[in-house]
């Protein structure tokens, strides 16, 4: 997804990341807004059939988010194979993460070691640090209703 590895490259000239600052760059990166202001700032973005959001924390850290693979439930409400579904997320991530490691983010990229948290929210999971920032890509249901969804986040940390 060149639209993701782009933002990812424009992301990591904003210095510290806040989120009026991602949303310039949405803009800049002609991202379409879908109208989900908060504290000013449009949170929510689309381009290329990849969603992206902002997300502000308390004491400053900024996470930058997109989903580049989506699969939502059955009729049913749920997933009548869900391990099925698991497995082709675990496929989506594994065909995008070359795009993130063969990216001009590579030589700015250091393996970073998956935490119990990161074990818990993912499906399947790779984390690296860029650049002082938390890198994720991963496979994530956050609820047994919800969709399946490959995720690529950047984090900036906690800067209280």
């Amino acid at each position: 997804m060149a639209v993701v590895i782009t933002m990812l490259e424009g992301l990591r000239g904003i210095t510290p990341l806040r989120a009026e600052g991602a949303a310039a760059r949405f803009s800049a990166q002609e991202w379409t807004p879908r109208g989900k202001r908060r504290d000013g700032v449009e949170t929510s973005w689309h381009k290329d059939g990849v969603g992206g959001w902002i997300q502000t924390f308390t004491g400053g850290a900024v996470s930058v988010k997109f989903y580049v693979w989506i699969r939502d439930v059955d009729e049913s409400g749920y997933f009548d194979d869900v391990d099925a579904v698991y497995e082709q997320g675990e496929q989506a991530l594994a065909d995008f993460l070359p795009e993130i490691e063969e990216s001009s983010l590579a030589g700015h990229l250091v393996e970073a070691e998956q935490t119990a948290a990161d074990r818990d929210e993912f499906i399947a999971v790779k984390k690296w640090t860029l650049d002082g920032r938390i890198l994720t890509a991963g496979v994530i249901q956050q609820d047994a209703d919800l969709p399946v969804m490959v995720v690529v986040a950047l984090e900036e940390p906690d800067v209280a």
